[in-house]
């Protein structure tokens, strides 16, 4: 239990970017904030680095550095995927969790004023891990929310304001056309938003 929400909180640091890419992971400095021994934090850190969360020079650990070629690859997956998953969601979720969509979609609809990248973030994740659960397909969930991961750490490394109508559009339409079973405007409103996400990133970076 304790090494378990160690992963945890050292995961969602890397991935909101606590922890930056290719900082230091000092065992020390961990453990104390932690407050364990180092030899919790080391196994937490082994299993990262089987995730492809942390890389291991020498005895020192670090947090992985952005990849774009991890990113063409994600993306190949998440086109075939992730938008089967959503197909799923469509057919599959329940009354409770179109409910949550509807207030999601509320909450994106009513945003004013000067919002911070991490809070839009936030909201966008929050959208796919809904869609990803409606799915009923654990497998795939759990491996889609670990592809959404690495993304995260893009977007948030962006050093613009994200523009808020275009980063919502595409999920505006998705949550419409799942609430209307609309198979044909989910599929092409899904394709976009990969498409477009994927294009932003690779124009950053």
């Amino acid at each position: 239990m304790e090494s378990n929400r160690i992963y945890q909180a050292i995961k969602e640091k890397i991935i909101w970017l606590e922890y930056r890419p290719e900082s230091v992971l000092n065992l020390s400095d961990l453990a104390e904030s932690f407050g364990t021994s180092r030899t919790p934090i080391k196994e937490v850190l082994i299993f990262l680095q089987a995730e492809g969360w942390v890389l291991r020079t020498g005895s020192h650990f670090m947090v992985t550095p952005l990849s774009l070629n991890r990113i063409k690859e994600i993306t190949e997956i998440r086109s075939a995927l992730e938008i089967q998953a959503y197909l799923w969601a469509m057919q599959r979720i329940s009354a409770e969790e179109l409910v949550t969509l509807t207030h999601l979609e509320r909450e994106i609809g009513g945003i004013k004023g000067e919002v911070s990248n991490r809070r839009l973030i936030e909201l966008d994740s929050r959208f796919h891990q809904i869609l990803y659960t409606a799915s009923r397909n654990t497998q795939a969930a759990q491996l889609l929310e670990n592809l959404l991961a690495q993304y995260l750490r893009f977007w948030l490394s962006i050093p613009r304001e994200i523009d808020v109508p275009s980063f919502f559009r595409e999920t505006k339409g998705m949550i419409k056309a799942v609430k209307a079973r609309d198979e044909k405007a989910l599929k092409s409103a899904s394709e976009e938003h990969i498409r477009k996400s994927f294009e932003e990133i690779m124009g950053t970076f």
